[in-house]
């Protein structure tokens, strides 16, 4: 028997089974955005289960929002932007790592997962949010608590980086 909320019970409330339906059902769609922003499994598993253990503190809010997956997404974005902001404060100084370029040929996923590593925190949340998980700007803008001109500006000059940082597109095409 277990106590939950001041009052006993044999088994979940009506309000936790809620919870895990909705944790079941979108935790691969968080997982997956989780591993765009993270860069690697571990990282984006504990960004995920932290996610949905701050979703689950504020189930009922949630639950009545009119779409808890774009709350999740937020809450996933908004732990992972607070986690990059710690680590960096924690090192007191940022130098970017030198990470090599990719030779022709290797599979594009390792390829565009290398460069996306190499943008910073914020950029690269606006860069999944509006190319992977197609938000329009005014979401991410949105979702980031920025302006829509932050947004455009940031994702402008972030896929600058990623082009000269890939390269020529034809490299990664496939001849017919």
């Amino acid at each position: 028997m277990s106590v939950l909320r001041g009052r006993h019970s044999t088994g979940p409330s009506d309000v936790e089974m809620s919870f895990e339906d909705f944790a079941r059902a979108s935790q691969h769609r968080l997982y997956r955005t989780a591993y765009l922003l993270c860069g690697d499994m571990e990282s984006a598993r504990d960004l995920t289960q932290t996610a949905l253990a701050k979703i689950f503190q504020h189930w009922r809010r949630v639950s009545a929002a009119d779409h808890p997956e774009a709350y999740a997404r937020t809450v996933l974005t908004r732990t992972y932007l607070a986690e990059r902001r710690r680590r960096l404060r924690d090192l007191l100084a940022h130098t970017p790592i030198d990470v090599p370029r990719a030779a022709v040929g290797p599979d594009l996923t390792v390829t565009l997962l290398a460069a996306l590593a190499e943008l910073p925190p914020r950029a690269r949340a606006m860069v999944v949010l509006r190319y992977w998980e197609d938000l329009s700007v005014e979401s991410v803008a949105e979702q980031l608590r920025c302006s829509e001109s932050t947004v455009k500006s940031q994702c402008s000059r972030s896929l600058a980086r990623l082009r000269e940082r890939l390269g020529p597109a034809h490299v990664y095409t496939t001849p017919n």
